[in-house]
């Protein structure tokens, strides 16, 4: 029906809601979030669920306070519950909305990839709205494009997760109820839907989050289903409180829509952070505070640098720091002090905030700097030993029954996967010998993956190699299977740390006649298990179907064989005076790998370069050398990506045209990154942001750098190698 009085109702709603966005305080941005000052909603702008980090999100004062608002079909799912596949995002700057569309299952997970998904049966359409309103209001509405089958109405709902670290404490009001929300999960417990969940801690149709905290308070009503507030840490012991309203039979268009009103400080602007390395600076080194302030703010005021002294703080220097830019979510300024050579306990001040304290010494990195690696890191990662430091036990011998072979057809989690043969003479659930030895746990999950521990193992082999590293602070005894933190043995840990991540790689190449992929747990039960880690399986081998021993995986991937092949090359030439006979067997099977894989099509150049750039060095092979010079177009196009290896054997081959070639290409590439450097960040180190493991691929980079500029200073002098 299209009469001119429903013409004119929606002229009229038009008028008003035009009303109310001309009175908001958003602005819809070119990065497509909605900002205004003290608040900031993001809007499906990261896709990490489960790091809390997609979906509709408020960033509250610059603290992120509730983040993954969705539908999902669980009231708290985890890290293996399904997830929409998110499409066409659409900013309407007219209207001040954003409008997400999504869909049940994700066909790229649903039992399949990295971490593969089982999905219902179950297929659904919908789009999230997010549109501002009046002052710092927003509306939130889900449309489905059918109404969900009987099965799921009032199970699927829209849910979003507050942070419990800011809530401990406070309190909450959801209509007529009172409550706060409390330190760890309590019952009673109930099941729903197959979970033993906590019950809601209420339900209604108005939530206020910290009514008594004006920089945290804001409220959700629901215009829809009822609310409920939810104690997501019931059932996963990283979840959140969720605030959930689930959908109604026969709902479709506006199946949820809640309005929020987050509360913000009158004037509020992001206090500046100060930003000074944390360990301190050589004398000869540069030096810069970074300040990061906010968005709104270019402007710079007066920093002071104080020298710090047995009757206080006392003034060395003034200056303004220069306006560097705009990077992610603030504004940076960048002072440079890098003429203060004067050794001594330093500390910044900026806008009435202080740094901490930081020395400028010429002996900096003497302790306190690398050490605690060697000192704590790598010792407690240590698997199938008992770690002790004094009073304190870190975990207990562990999986002392690695490991049997996975079976095959199985797409585990993790990214790992096993096809149809197990490319060994070993048949599914067989233990595997000599497995139960050696290697790091992977961070929180206790796998042994085949690059990491090579990689480990080939970063200390070329710590010792170009610093001599010696440090002896650990007892570590394989035969005891004991490693006693603080009680040194006479022997050099990286040696023995060395030694210990070998023992898993040439254990299984020694059993397998090839490498392992990596060894796992077989349940996500143990997967996500938090305590010690000797705890995970019994220690007992039991090879059958069922038992809780981890399996190892085999795969055929000439790339990673080539990886490995390099870090065994480095682990040779370092291990020759120390280990001799563990150094022959590391070269015979980089040898041997490197016959194997290097010819495979699926070989890479880049991994070909890395491996036979160590292998160089350590055969001084001159077949070896004419094959490098010979693919010197290929090497010149990888080099972006392998430079800081072939700047390493650069010496090593005569070939004047090659090195000739190659340095130029070098020389490019450093200007190249010179000027991203200056431009991508305020810290001068190229980065594109990423969802997960940015820190991993700017510590790798920074080790690279070092061998580039050791290949080709950019100054005189300015990578002298060490004495």
């Amino acid at each position: 029906m299209n009469t001119p009085i429903l013409r004119l109702a929606w002229l009229i709603l038009g008028l008003c809601a035009s009303s109310l966005w001309a009175q908001t305080s958003y602005t819809l941005d070119e990065a497509g979030l909605l900002r205004s000052p003290g608040m900031d909603v993001t809007v499906f702008t990261d896709i990490y669920p489960d790091g809390h980090q997609t979906g509709v999100t408020l960033i509250q004062h610059g603290r992120r306070v509730a983040a993954n608002g969705d539908l999902r079909l669980e009231v708290s799912p985890g890290q293996w519950s399904p997830v929409p596949k998110g499409g066409q995002r659409n900013l309407d700057r007219e209207r001040q909305t954003i409008t997400q569309d999504l869909w049940y299952p994700d066909s790229s997970k649903n039992r399949q990839g990295f971490n593969p998904i089982l999905y219902p049966d179950l297929h659904l359409r919908y789009q999230v709205h997010v549109t501002a309103l009046e002052g710092h209001s927003f509306r939130v509405r889900v449309d489905l494009a059918e109404a969900l089958p009987a099965e799921w109405a009032g199970r699927a709902g829209f849910n979003l997760e507050l942070f419990p670290g800011h809530l401990f404490g406070r309190g909450y009001l959801l209509d007529e109820q009172a409550g706060h929300f409390p330190r760890q999960a309590n019952g009673p417990v109930q099941m729903v839907d197959g979970e033993a969940l906590a019950r809601p801690l209420a339900s209604g149709r108005r939530l206020t989050v910290a009514p008594a905290c004006d920089s945290q308070r804001f409220t959700i009503e629901s215009h829809t289903a009822p609310l409920e507030l939810w104690d997501g840490r019931t059932n996963h012991n990283n979840g959140w409180f969720i605030v959930r309203s689930p959908i109604a039979a026969g709902a479709t268009r506006g199946a949820v829509e809640w309005v929020i009103h987050p509360h913000v400080l009158p004037g509020w602007q992001y206090r500046p952070v100060i930003q000074v390395s944390q360990l301190g600076y050589h004398p000869a080194a540069p030096k810069q505070v970074v300040i990061e302030q906010d968005r709104r703010d270019s402007s710079a005021s007066p920093l002071a640098l104080y020298r710090l002294t047995e009757t206080g703080p006392q003034p060395v220097r003034t200056g303004i720091p220069a306006h560097w830019g705009t990077f992610l979510r603030y504004q940076y300024l960048r002072y440079d002090f890098s003429d203060l050579t004067e050794p001594g306990l330093y500390q910044v001040e900026y806008r009435g905030q202080r740094s901490h304290p930081f020395p400028i010494r010429a002996d900096l990195y003497d302790r306190h700097a690398w050490q605690p690696v060697l000192e704590y890191y790598l010792p407690v990662q240590m698997c199938h030993m008992r770690i002790n430091e004094k009073y304190r036990v870190w975990h207990d011998s562990c999986h002392l029954d690695d490991a049997l072979m996975a079976p095959t057809d199985t797409n585990h989690f993790d990214g790992y996967k096993q096809g149809p043969e197990t490319l060994t003479d070993f048949v599914p659930y067989q233990a595997v010998p000599g497995l139960n030895q050696g290697g790091w746990h992977d961070a929180g999950d206790y796998d042994l993956r085949v690059e990491s521990q090579i990689g480990t193992v080939w970063k200390l082999a070329l710590m010792i190699e170009e610093f001599g590293l010696d440090y002896d602070a650990t007892l570590i005894d394989p035969d005891r299977r004991l490693v006693e933190i603080h009680a040194p043995d006479g022997q050099n840990d990286a040696i023995q740390q060395m030694e210990h991540g070998l023992n898993t790689v040439l254990g299984g190449y020694r059993a397998l006649g090839r490498l392992y992929r990596g060894i796992i747990c077989n349940d996500l039960r143990q997967y996500v298990m938090l305590g010690d880690a000797a705890s995970m399986t019994d220690g007992r081998v039991t090879p059958a179907p069922g038992s809780d021993d981890r399996w190892v995986f085999t795969e055929d991937n000439p790339n990673r064989e080539l990886y490995v092949a390099a870090g065994l090359a480095a682990s040779a030439r370092v291990l020759r005076e120390a280990r001799p006979a563990l150094a022959a067997e590391c070269e015979a099977v980089a040898l041997a790998l490197w016959a194997g894989a290097q010819t495979r099509p699926e070989a890479s150049p880049s991994s070909r370069f890395l491996a036979l750039s160590e292998l160089i060095l350590t055969t001084d092979d001159r077949r070896l050398k004419r094959m490098l010079v010979q693919e010197q177009g290929a090497v010149i196009e990888a080099l972006p990506r392998i430079g800081w290896a072939i700047g390493r054997v650069r010496d090593q081959i005569g070939d004047r045209d090659f090195r000739a070639a190659v340095d130029a290409a070098a020389q490019a590439h450093l200007a190249q990154l010179v000027g991203r450097s200056a431009t991508d960040s305020p810290y001068g180190v190229p980065y594109q942001p990423n969802i997960w493991g940015a820190g991993w691929s700017i510590q790798s980079f920074g080790v690279e750098q070092y061998f580039w500029h050791r290949a080709w200073p950019p100054r005189p002098g300015c990578c002298a190698k060490p004495g």
